[in-house]
């Protein structure tokens, strides 16, 4: 069993940046870690994953070039840098974990565990 805390989110301006970071409690295995969002009213959509070793990452086209997932195994957290936000970008972030390839397949939105999520707002 793994137990997910994701901590960072806020009210921010357009434009301005923010760090989430999730604490993981439970062993991780050797599975990927990622970050998935909920706007307001909308589905659970995919926004950035990160495999066991850091070696590989995945953006989604929406957040790349703005955001940065990196992680920490011997503190068994992952974060994620949000630069430049825009008013789409408020959303409650999730903290995920699941096989690195299964997070990052196509129209996915599922994983082996989950956080409670953190609410992030972006105003204009």
């Amino acid at each position: 069993q793994v137990h997910l805390t994701e901590s960072g989110g806020g009210l921010v301006q357009a434009g301005d940046s923010l760090r989430l970071s999730c604490a993981a409690f439970g062993s991780l295995g050797f599975n990927g870690m990622g970050w998935f969002r909920q706007p307001p009213g909308k589905d659970r959509e995919f926004v950035a994953a990160i495999s066991y070793t850091g070696g590989n990452r995945f953006y989604s086209r929406y957040v790349k070039g703005r955001f940065i997932i990196t992680r920490d195994n011997a503190e068994n957290t992952v974060s994620l840098q949000m630069n430049n936000l825009k008013p789409e970008d408020t959303a409650v972030y999730f903290c995920a974990v699941a096989d690195y390839e299964r997070l990052i397949a196509p129209n996915n939105d599922d994983a082996d565990y989950w956080g409670k999520g953190t609410l992030v707002t972006v105003s204009s």
